[in-house]
């Protein structure tokens, strides 16, 4: 068997489930973008979109919850300066794309009719980091079931103080088709899975609770016997250290966050304010910033959709752009921000890769992918060490931001009180509060065992969730504030 190049194969797929069962053709879709483009617009679009959804839930040892879902539909958008218009339809058909087409056009009226020659038909470039196929249908129901059995008795298994357990399963195959104004016509096809874990233990009369987790873009046979085990040891430990937790201590002190997930702080505190919208339009505390030192030496921080089988990787865009490694913060200095057309364009600047939507019927965005900073050459246990009092947090709850100003709050789910390098007992109630490019420019040891995380990320933006990673080696600050319950 002779096997297609997998760009090709991905628009095949496709065509096969967006455009053929609604009698639609390549030509239509030009036909629906030169009625957009009879105005003087800027750009425009048409993002097709194909999704299967399938999620199971185990509580009290059972599974309570099982749902599956189809969506499909098409957003058409015109791009005019600043301003946007758009549509969305369920319903995929020539006759609703003409006349959303008509719709989104009147956005460039005003600059009256212009000639425009049909461009020529372009596949876009894109990666290949991860197979097509339909998680959903790499098990079969009973054996989803009885995975997320396998969950709850090992769970229980391991302590008598576990007194409930809860675990979800997800799936989605997703298949997206972007057509441009230039010609350009791309299409991915994106495998999720997930797998969640959380814990309650409980000893004399009181109760706390761990999580664990992880998935990507794969079938659901990654969640081997092995991969099930280390969640469930990871949730169990959170719960039974939080058992043992004492009243976090407060003020300003030495803070050193573990690798992988605690990313997230940088994902939050830092990566959100380095989106191209807010610097564009001058709101972000990283605005007119670039080739200046916005943090320590040695920090170095990438978002990077290159990265086979992560959550939050792409092939291409939502725009139709191949994702891309772009090094956002080189050494300290800051080298460029993530764009998606619209805000590379007003900012004379290329697209990186980072139109990101939440589905057809949302417009794009510039967002983050799988975001993190590169290992330093320091031993995880001798920053550990190096604290004469200070908090050791190895996991994260919430948090919030605020892009303007680049104040954060973070809620700390694992941590540590430390004093004269020894880790001493753990604590509850700790939350970081602090400014990101301040706190960038407090690092002062870092670590040279980066880790992303297990694929658990989900960002929220304007009311849009996408898929995200996070990433980051052991990381020491200084004077950060703790605000405890202590």
């Amino acid at each position: 068997m002779i096997s297609r190049e997998p760009t090709l194969e991905r628009l095949d797929t496709a065509r096969r489930l967006l455009l053929e069962p609604f009698g639609l053709t390549e030509s239509d879709l030009t036909r629906a973008l030169g009625e957009i483009t009879s105005h003087r617009v800027d750009d425009a679009d048409l993002y097709f979109q194909y999704t299967r959804n399938e999620g199971w839930s185990l509580e009290e040892g059972i599974v309570k919850t099982g749902s599956f879902s189809i969506d499909q539909g098409v957003g058409v958008r015109a791009v005019s300066g600043e301003k946007t218009a758009f549509a969305y339809s369920d319903d995929i058909s020539l006759a609703s794309l003409l006349d959303a087409a008509r719709t989104v056009r009147a956005i460039g009226a005003a600059g009256g009719k212009a000639r425009v020659k049909t461009p020529a038909r372009k596949v876009a470039a894109s990666r290949s980091l991860y197979a097509g196929l339909d998680p959903i249908a790499t098990l079969d129901s009973t054996a989803k079931v009885e995975l997320l059995g396998k969950v709850e008795k090992l769970a229980r298994a391991r302590d008598p103080r576990i007194v409930q357990v809860m675990a979800g399963l997800a799936a989605e195959w997703d298949v997206i088709m972007v057509a441009r104004a230039d010609g350009t016509l791309a299409a991915d096809v994106r495998p999720l899975v997930r797998l969640s874990v959380t814990v309650i233990a409980e000893q004399a009369g009181r109760r706390e609770s761990g999580s664990a987790g992880g998935g990507g873009r794969f079938g659901l046979a990654y969640f081997d016997d092995a991969r099930i085990t280390t969640y469930v040891d990871e949730a169990v430990k959170a719960a039974l250290t939080n058992l043992e937790s004492r009243p976090a201590p407060a003020g300003e002190m030495t803070v050193v966050l573990g690798p992988g997930w605690p990313g997230v702080l940088l994902h939050e505190a830092i990566g959100h304010g380095l989106e191209g919208d807010f610097n564009r339009k001058g709101s972000s505390a990283f605005s007119g910033r670039i080739g200046q030192r916005v943090a320590a030496k040695g920090v170095t921080v990438l978002d990077d959709g290159t990265i086979a089988d992560r959550r939050g990787s792409l092939n291409v865009d939502d725009e139709g752009h191949a994702s891309q490694r772009n090094v956002l913060i080189e050494d300290g200095i800051l080298r460029g921000y993530i764009q998606d057309s619209l805000n590379a364009r007003l900012m004379g600047v290329k697209a990186t890769g980072n139109g990101r939507r939440e589905s057809y019927a949302h417009i794009p965005m510039p967002r983050m992918t799988n975001t993190y900073m590169l290992s330093g050459d320091k031993a995880p246990e001798e920053i550990v060490a190096s604290i004469k009092k200070g908090l050791y947090a190895t996991n994260f709850g919430g948090g919030q931001v605020d892009i303007t100003s680049g104040k954060f709050v973070f809620s700390a789910s694992e941590a540590y009180w430390v004093e004269n390098g020894k880790v001493l007992y753990p604590v509850k109630g700790a939350t970081l509060v602090g400014n990101g490019p301040d706190a960038l420019t407090r690092v002062s040891m870092i670590g040279n065992d980066m880790a992303l995380d297990s694929g658990v990320g989900t960002c929220g933006k304007e009311g849009q969730s996408v898929p995200v990673g996070v990433g980051q080696p052991t990381l020491r600050i200084d004077g950060l504030t703790v605000g405890g319950t202590a």
